[in-house]
């Protein structure tokens, strides 16, 4: 065998054996967290109030976000106006989030410290899911009605331009909303 070809062999089993390694062990590294099921990004973003994609479902079918809306405020063209009522949007819907994140955070420590005990029941496990997947259902909410709140604040035009600035394209029917 040439040693070129020799080399690559080797590197392609090398990779494959890695590959194997990675998929057998996603979870590598994520032990040491504080809170296991969630990363300091997480964390941060829960404590922040930041979307973390919870509004995905009204941004994707034309419904913008004020914090994206506030970001591109100048290719926007937004009116003072404009930008008062989004920032007030924005500060109504931290009001709400930041307090849900925080309480979403203790939930799932409470969840993290059952499963760091000796006996974990199912009753306990079913009581500390409920409670987060409501947590959670009121975090996407906040999310989400500040979407609703959002887009009548700007016209068809600057939400077709906030579609295309955000990535999402611009042709009619797309479900963008631009002329619902």
């Amino acid at each position: 065998m040439k040693p070129g070809i020799a080399l690559a062999a080797a590197l392609s089993i090398g990779a494959l054996a890695s590959a194997s390694a990675s998929a057998s062990q996603p979870y590598a590294g994520q032990d040491d967290r504080s809170i296991k099921a969630l990363s300091s990004e997480q964390t941060t973003g829960l404590k922040e109030g930041s979307g973390l994609g919870y509004a995905k479902a009204a941004e994707l079918n034309g419904w913008p976000g004020p914090l994206h809306a506030l970001e591109l405020q100048a290719e926007l063209a937004l009116s003072a106006d404009q930008i008062d009522r989004m920032q007030a949007l924005r500060q109504a819907m931290l009001d709400a989030a930041v307090p849900l994140g925080q309480a979403l955070i203790q939930a799932e420590a409470a969840l993290d410290r059952l499963f760091a005990g000796d006996a974990p029941t199912p009753a306990a496990v079913a009581a500390a899911t409920e409670s987060i997947a409501l947590i959670e259902g009121q975090l996407r909410a906040a999310h989400l009605v500040a979407h609703i709140a959002a887009r009548p604040v700007l016209t068809p035009h600057q939400r077709m331009i906030y579609a295309e600035l955000r990535g999402y394209g611009a042709a009619p029917g797309k479900g963008h909303g631009h002329h619902r």
